[in-house]
């Protein structure tokens, strides 16, 4: 995954601050907000797994789940005519449209997320 760094089955984003001088991030699919940051790619990814440490940990004490919940629906806005062509695609393979959405998501992300 591009930009990302991963640890314990979390990831984090990397990016950089030119201004301040410093690589930062944020946890994703946790339930709340949390950053990181550091002055070299070390300092970045300790900071990175104390913070997740520290957020597992706090998620214990309160009893709270720590992972974000997906429901498994979302909205997407695309162009007419990928809408189109997508529909004759599901039309002509038997499928519904969300069938044909849902098959050609799970073989991007099978194939793109964890390299």
């Amino acid at each position: 995954m591009g930009n990302c760094m991963k640890y314990k089955d979390y990831y984090g984003t990397i990016e950089y601050s030119d201004e301040d001088q410093c690589f930062h991030g944020k946890v994703l699919g946790i339930n709340g907000l949390v950053t990181f940051e550091g002055e070299s790619v070390q300092e970045l990814r300790a900071s990175f797994q104390e913070m997740v440490d520290e957020y597992l940990k706090d998620c214990e004490s309160k009893h709270i789940a720590p992972d974000k919940r997906y429901k498994g629906s979302f909205n997407i806005r695309i162009a007419p005519e990928l809408h189109r062509e997508a529909s004759l695609r599901a039309a002509n393979e038997g499928i519904s449209l969300n069938a044909l959405v849902e098959k050609a998501i799970s073989l991007y992300a099978s194939t793109s997320f964890h390299k």
